[in-house]
């Protein structure tokens, strides 16, 4: 859970200030919890609230967390559906795949007690909102990815997780000039996932994630999430992001990290 916040944090202030380098500061002082913290946060509540064997009851308790922290954490760049989603009297799912999913669902693998138990809760926290097959695809193939990191498999191995839903036929280099801003599962998962792949260590793997410009957040969310569960993450590190990280937010990683 943290490597997602972390990532997110980081990538924070150069989602609209994109960067195409490596040379960045981690920490600046403008930096700050988006929509994707929040978001994970959301989901780690609901995976605390139990239930986790009955899929109908895990997704009642992501949709009110999530409509709960969303209320509470306003204006921190939820996407129009889903701020809509949130404050509707009857929240439906609307057939979106953003990845909004796949930046959320961390904490269902630290949670999960096997891979496919990993992927059908991933699969429940997408379908509240992400109900169309990439939205849904984007969340399993990154909670697989974490899961599988967590389980101490190889590199080889999250390949072949996550290209059983995306090519992964390109290097940063060769993407870094050209690629743009894309908030579509399909055109975020699988850069993350590259970011992680081509990383030598945690930090590596946000430098990655950011340098490639684009929804910086939320691609070094994704990649920061993997990252951590394979490599671990500095103490220096979560010392200088753990004061970024406030209120309902900091509660619940608090409890999150003492159960797993």
């Amino acid at each position: 859970m943290l490597g997602a916040l972390i990532g997110d944090i980081v990538g924070s202030v150069y989602e609209w200030r994109n960067r195409k380098d490596k040379g960045f500061p981690l920490f600046q002082p403008d930096c700050r919890m988006t929509d994707d913290s929040v978001m994970t946060a959301a989901v780690a509540s609901a995976v605390l609230m139990g239930g986790l064997e009955e899929l109908e009851l895990f997704q009642a308790h992501v949709i009110t967390e999530m409509r709960r922290l969303g209320r509470k954490y306003p204006a921190l760049g939820y996407g129009p559906r889903f701020e809509a989603w949130i404050l509707s009297q009857e929240p439906k799912p609307y057939r979106s795949l953003g990845n909004g999913s796949a930046m959320r669902v961390s904490p269902v693998a630290w949670a999960a007690e096997s891979l496919s138990q990993c992927l059908a809760l991933a699969k429940a926290s997408a379908e509240v909102t992400h109900d169309h097959p990439d939205g849904i695809a984007g969340a399993c193939a990154v909670a697989g990815a974490v899961y599988l990191a967590r389980m101490g498999e190889s590199k080889e191995a999250i390949v072949d997780h996550v290209t059983r839903y995306y090519p992964l036929d390109f290097t940063l280099d060769e993407i870094r000039e050209g690629y743009a801003f894309d908030v579509s599962c399909a055109g975020s998962v699988p850069q993350a996932m590259e970011a992680f792949l081509e990383a030598e260590d945690f930090e590596d793997a946000l430098r990655n994630a950011v340098s490639i410009g684009g929804d910086s957040d939320t691609i070094a969310s994704m990649a920061g999430a993997v990252a951590a569960a394979f490599y671990g993450i500095p103490r220096s590190i979560r010392d200088q992001a753990l004061p970024f990280i406030d209120g309902e937010v900091r509660n619940i990683y608090d409890r999150f990290i003492r159960r797993y």
